[in-house]
């Protein structure tokens, strides 16, 4: 083999991706879990992104950070940008002993618009989201604005990896029914 063919072989290799997870205060563990697990097994970075629901976007970075305003007039615009300590915390609690690094973003508005567009900067694999728990709150909600999993499956064109939080496996009725 001539060092041409190992140059020719080392260009056609597909840039190195993501795997981003969609991560919020009180996700469980097991959707962080299954996203580091993805991560490692494909050779990927993990990319941890909380969406602000009370803040909109004003602007985007090239590393598809966002620049964000409150939604809320009188509220001080002093946490903008910033990864949630506590939730940074538990995040390296629950992927500690994993091998898997990750970094946290910080983006705005809409989850499923939000978490596209930072799949598309950051050059996602896989999107990982899990399942809501079946609440009325949350069941009234998904009916009227639908999940952020099945926005993102029908809005961006990479895989959305769904991880279920409370499969309904004994013949009950499922939260929509």
């Amino acid at each position: 083999m001539d060092s041409n063919d190992s140059v020719d072989r080392a260009e056609q290799q597909p840039p190195r991706g993501v795997i981003l997870v969609g991560v919020q205060k009180g996700l469980p563990d097991d959707v962080l879990r299954e996203a580091a697990r993805l991560a490692r097994d494909l050779g990927e970075d993990l990319v941890c992104a909380h969406v602000d629901l009370e803040r909109y976007t004003v602007g985007e970075k090239l590393d598809g950070g966002v620049l964000s305003a409150s939604i809320d007039p009188d509220s001080p615009d002093d946490a903008e940008g910033d990864f949630d300590a506590a939730l940074a915390a538990h995040i390296d609690d629950v992927l500690a002993g994993t091998g898997v690094e990750w970094t946290g973003r910080e983006l705005a508005g809409d989850p499923a618009h939000a978490l596209g567009r930072l799949a598309d900067a950051v050059h996602a694999r896989y999107i990982v989201v899990g399942t809501r728990e079946a609440s009325v709150r949350e069941t009234l909600r998904e009916f009227f604005q639908g999940s952020v999993a099945s926005h993102l499956a029908h809005r961006q064109r990479r895989p959305v990896l769904v991880v279920p939080l409370s499969p309904v496996t004994d013949g009950r009725a499922l939260p929509w029914e």
